[in-house]
C-alpha cells in the first residue's frame, strides 16, 4: 500500500507540473494537485519504516485521499457533467486536472480500504 501511496503521489506531482507548464506557466493554482501528491509520497515513505509507522502513516493517507476527493470531485464533476453536455467550461485545463486528481484519490482510497479489511482479516482472533 506504502508504494501506491507513493506512485499515486508522483502521478499528482507530474500532473501539477505537467498542468503549469502547459498552461505557460501563467496559473500557479495548476501546482495544486502537487501538493498532495508530496504529502502522499512523505506518507509512503514514512509508512515503509515499519508495521507501526504503516499502519498510521496509512490511516493519514486514506483520510487524505477522501478529503481531496471530496473537495476536487466537488468542483470537478459537475463542470465535467456540463462540459459533456455541450457547455464548455472557462478553464478547461482545470477541469481536467481536478478530474484526474479527483480519480487518483478515489483509487488510493479504494486500495487504502481494501488494505485495511485484509490487515483486518490477517489478525488472529482475540475472542480466544
Amino acid at each position: 500500500m506504502a508504494k501506491w501511496a507513493i506512485g499515486i503521489g508522483v502521478a499528482l506531482v507530474l500532473l501539477g507540473v505537467i498542468g503549469f507548464l502547459a498552461t505557460g506557466m501563467a496559473s500557479w493554482t495548476a501546482l495544486i494537485p502537487a501538493i498532495p501528491g508530496v504529502l502522499f509520497i512523505a506518507l509512503g515513505a514514512i509508512a515503509l519504516r515499519g508495521p507501526t509507522a504503516r499502519k498510521h502513516a496509512m490511516h493519514v493517507t486514506a483520510a487524505l485521499a477522501l478529503l481531496v476527493l471530496l473537495g476536487t470531485g466537488r468542483m470537478s464533476l459537475p463542470k465535467l457533467f456540463a462540459w459533456m453536455g455541450g457547455i464548455a467550461p472557462e478553464r478547461p485545463a482545470a477541469v481536467i486536472s481536478q478530474a484526474i486528481t479527483a480519480l487518483l484519490c478515489l483509487i488510493l482510497l479504494i486500495l487504502a480500504i481494501r488494505s485495511f479489511i485484509a490487515a483486518r482479516r490477517a489478525q488472529p482472533d482475540s475472542a480466544g
